[in-house]
């Protein structure tokens, strides 16, 4: 005769395996060994665009059928590409992309968006070069945590993309020409995530210029649980000044008229010192520092900024002078933060003129 369960054991039995199939699937990277994680792997590119089993490199070349027949698509001008439409639970992994034409204006011509589990507005909206880790359009090969671009614009990221029943990604060509695309998407399904999981939100802003005496918003006000993760900064200098005095401010749960996080400087923010340096590191650096062009970023990855509640974050608009003084400078961010859905939509992203005004241009 068999031993009936109590309800409890069998309630602590079943939580207890959701904890290890979380543990389990938690971090893929350092664990490379472990095989019974329960996840399935799956890509999508136009050579398998719905990343079903056995239904990949199906389009055929001259050189026949299966030989790299579909391995890049052309996008019309005005034309919204549906990239991805996943079943969860899962987790997107992985994004490479390239472009043809690799000029400033066209990667700021081109948004990606990112609908999380069913709702209408997008979790992420940005233009392609922001997106991908760099400022201005302007392509400098680096490594970050978050990213890493080759010298042609081949474009990664890494930030792992959670969802429970529905993954919908698009991009949309905003320029007035053919450009062709090439993409992969690197997904698990079968991840055990909980029904408040962080889902990957991506703010684009540009103020061009700045309002004096008025901080940049890195993250205007969001009211939900979240994790900032960071920014990839470009800015524009409008003066011959040094303009990286202003302090990073991070308001969250209650906080009023002074933040709880303050830092000392933007380069200090950034982990370099007394200016910009074009060093691009893991988690903190500059993968461009020109002339009066700059694109920085900041991850916290290693030391995490949570809040329960609410936060918003600014960083302010201070030069060195012969001393501080309140300055206005053209100020572009992609910003990179998790929380649940359903989440408040984004603020409106700028228009095309405003994206590909001032961009980097050769001399």
């Amino acid at each position: 005769m068999r031993a009936s369960i109590k309800p409890g054991v069998w309630v602590l039995g079943m939580l207890m395996a959701a904890i290890l199939a979380v543990s389990a699937t938690a971090d893929l990277a350092s664990r490379p060994y472990q095989l019974d994680t329960g996840l399935i792997s799956r890509s999508i590119s136009f050579e398998n665009p719905t990343g079903a089993p056995g239904e990949g490199g199906q389009a055929a070349s001259r050189l026949g059928p299966g030989r790299k027949g579909a391995a890049y698509r052309v996008f019309e001008p005005g034309e919204t590409v549906q990239l991805a439409d996943i079943e969860g639970p899962g987790t997107i992994r992985h994004i490479w992309m390239t472009i043809s034409d690799r000029k400033p204006e066209t990667f700021r011509s081109f948004v990606i968006r990112a609908y999380w589990d069913g709702q209408e507005h997008a979790s992420i909206e940005c233009p392609l070069s922001d997106f991908f880790g760099f400022g201005h359009g302007k392509v400098e090969s680096y490594q970050s945590a978050v990213h890493s671009l080759g010298e042609n614009a081949g474009m990664n990221i890494w930030l792992p993309m959670p969802f429970t029943r529905r993954a919908y990604l698009t991009l949309t060509n905003e320029t007035e020409r053919n450009v062709s695309i090439y993409y992969q998407i690197d997904y698990t399904i079968n991840d055990a995530h909980p029904g408040d999981v962080g889902r990957l939100h991506v703010l684009f802003r540009r103020e061009n210029p700045t309002t004096m005496k008025q901080d940049f918003e890195l993250l205007p006000r969001r009211e939900a649980k979240g994790r900032f993760i960071g920014a990839l900064v470009g800015v524009r200098a409008l003066h011959d000044n040094w303009w990286g005095e202003g302090e990073i401010k991070i308001y969250m749960d209650g906080d009023d008229e002074f933040p709880t996080i303050c830092g000392t400087g933007t380069e200090d923010w950034v982990g370099l010192s007394y200016g910009l340096q074009q060093t691009p590191f893991m988690y903190h650096g500059a993968n461009l520092s020109q002339g009066r062009f700059h694109s920085f970023y900041r991850w916290h990855l290693p030391d995490p900024i949570y809040w329960r509640e609410e936060a918003r974050i600014t960083i302010q608009q201070i030069a060195w002078d012969r001393g501080l003084a309140e300055v206005e400078d053209d100020w572009s961010t992609a910003t990179f933060w998790y929380e649940p859905v359903p989440s408040a939509p984004l603020p409106d992203m700028p228009d095309l003129e405003a994206r590909t005004a001032d961009l980097w241009e050769e001399e």
